[in-house]
């Protein structure tokens, strides 16, 4: 009941479109319902609007139920969906803890959603005091990005358990960067928690950010609000089939989250001797935050050796900051190469 007033009055009310592979449930042999064309391609029929064969796959993988998972065309869709299902534009708001990832603001700007700030302690750490005084009522999402983007850091896990407890509204933690952390997912704790999404993604460890593949995890209550929501066919068959061949060459994945992990530390320790590095923050992510001299002039002379890395000098609590992403073993030696040449 708690989870449902939180929900817009008209997306309670709201009837979801039936399309033809929702509305038939069982086995056939010739399909006439949905006007498809009827000579095989191997994607002339539309995908199971639920991604039914790649949730058992993923809910084997994570631990958790097939009604637990929703799949959106990346993150942003969850983002989005998220949104529209909670705010009423113009009314209600999000609240977001700068330094964070960029999308939550343009979400809720589409949306006509206003956004409440409280920026991240010097630690980079969420200040659950600042957050709790500018919540009301109509602040009814809060996102946490953990590991956080652009700083690399994992929250602490009693702060977010914290807010988990004493925020009203829908608790959302963005684990785009969670393969890389030691940190246990939060997915560990859905049950425990009706308002909490934890989201995911096969972009970054998985090496699959061009299918555009996200996931959120929740109570099932919350999976069918989702599932009320978003477009019938969300995810397309060669997507759907994209991550289900790599979710069968799990090696793969464990091999390249090593190396990615050994050139993390490698890059770090290599970082700070070169003259011009201040400071490598802690990651528990696929890159590093590297507060330098002069950061512009840095990152254009980057451009310059055909390296480039991000420039996030100029965001909150990032001053004098590039962001640089940790690549194969050669694009790591090439950029340190680069960085040695450098003539502050």
């Amino acid at each position: 009941m708690e989870l449902l007033q939180l929900v817009r009055k008209n997306i309670r009310s709201l009837k979801p479109y039936s399309s033809a592979r929702s509305e038939f449930k069982g086995s056939a042999e010739v399909f006439l319902d949905a006007n498809e064309n009827p000579y095989e391609t191997g994607l002339n029929r539309y995908p199971d609007p639920l991604q039914r064969a790649l949730k058992k796959e993923i809910a084997a993988f994570k631990g958790v139920h097939p009604e637990q998972i929703f799949l959106g065309n990346g993150s942003d869709e969850a983002i989005d969906l998220l949104i529209r299902i909670f705010c009423e534009p113009r009314v209600d708001q999000i609240m977001i803890l700068p330094p964070t990832y960029g999308m939550y603001r343009v979400a809720a700007d589409i949306a006509d959603v206003s956004i409440t700030e409280v920026p991240l302690r010097t630690d980079f750490q969420p200040d659950v005091a600042g957050i709790l005084a500018k919540a009301t009522p109509q602040t009814k999402l809060l996102f946490l990005c953990s590991p956080n983007n652009p700083t690399g850091n994992s929250f602490d896990p009693a702060i977010i358990e914290e807010l988990l407890m004493s925020f009203s509204g829908i608790v959302v933690i963005d684990e785009a960067y969670i393969d890389f952390s030691e940190q246990e997912s939060f997915t560990k704790l859905i049950a425990l928690y009706p308002k909490l999404v934890v989201m995911q993604t096969f972009s970054k460890a998985w090496g699959l950010a061009g299918i555009r593949l996200g996931m959120a995890f929740a109570q099932a209550r919350t999976i069918q609000l989702f599932n009320k929501v978003k477009p019938p066919y969300n995810i397309n068959q060669l997507t759907q089939n994209a991550a289900l061949e790599a979710l069968q060459n799990k090696a793969q994945y464990e091999n390249w989250l090593h190396e990615i992990l050994v050139e993390r530390q490698q890059l770090e320790e290599a970082l700070k001797l070169l003259p011009m590095v201040q400071k490598v923050y802690p990651s528990d992510a696929n890159f590093l935050l590297v507060k330098v001299d002069a950061p512009n002039k840095l990152y254009q002379y980057l451009i310059e050796e055909k390296i480039i890395v991000r420039n996030r000098s100029t965001v909150l609590l990032c001053e004098g900051c590039l962001r640089i992403t940790v690549g194969r073993p050669e694009e790591n030696c090439r950029l340190l190469e680069g960085l040695k040449k450098y003539k502050n």
